[in-house]
């Protein structure tokens, strides 16, 4: 965390995010000297922070890691770049968001403008080896992004984490409900969306939260 996430810098100090980093950083080195292709790219690591400061957040996506097909992560959960085509579930997350809000699917699967609008949207693991899910869980990358979702239950109120899956409730612990909104509901992913995704209405419900604890709800919109 460094250079341009300055609004970061005061959570990385107090939860002790540079020195779980270090590590993290040495086997992202080894790997890259073997030759291993990493996504995403070493400038979008970062990315989720830098486009979300960290008084600007008020809904918090959590996904596992990156996609690890090329060209596919920019470093925000679910999203890809531009002109990709959408992978199964994030084109499930806009069928939901087209029904749910009574807007067209989109046509661009890049979530950025979610992120500048004050979604942070976290994968637990920033990293990932090209063409093998998981393949960096042992990295340390989940401590540092439990701190973080630690330091956002901590240090703010009224926000909303939304949690697709297992994987992502598993960090329910994490997150004070008595002062947050926690919405859950089964992953995207194909296997699992027809269980109870569809039909969920995240993202109403995370506006009506949003009128009724901070005046303002988010523009969707892509």
């Amino acid at each position: 965390m460094e250079g341009s996430l300055e609004s970061w810098k005061e959570v990385a100090v107090e939860y002790g995010l540079k020195d779980i980093l270090k590590p993290i950083r040495k086997k992202i080195s080894e790997a890259s000297s073997k030759k291993k292709k990493i996504y995403p790219s070493g400038k979008d690591i970062f990315r989720a922070f830098e486009l979300t400061p960290f008084k600007k957040v008020n809904i918090i996506i959590l996904g596992q890691d990156p996609y690890h097909g090329p060209n596919q992560a920019n470093g925000l959960a679910f999203s890809v770049n531009s002109e990709v085509r959408f992978p199964p579930s994030l084109l499930n997350i806009f069928k939901e968001y087209s029904t749910d809000l009574n807007l067209p699917i989109p046509s661009d699967g890049n979530l950025s403008a979610w992120a500048e609008r004050g979604v942070l949207l976290l994968n637990s693991i920033l990293t990932v080896e090209s063409g093998s899910p998981g393949s960096h869980k042992n990295f340390g990358w989940e401590e540092f992004t439990n701190q973080i979702i630690k330091a956002l239950s901590d240090k703010k109120s009224n926000l909303v984490f939304i949690l697709w899956g297992a994987y992502a409730q598993s960090k329910k612990i994490l997150i004070d409900p008595s002062k947050h909104l926690i919405i859950e509901s089964p992953h995207p992913s194909p296997l699992s969306a027809h269980r109870g995704f569809f039909g969920s209405k995240p993202f109403s419900k995370t506006n009506d939260y949003l009128r009724k604890y901070k005046n303002e709800e988010i523009d969707w919109r892509i």
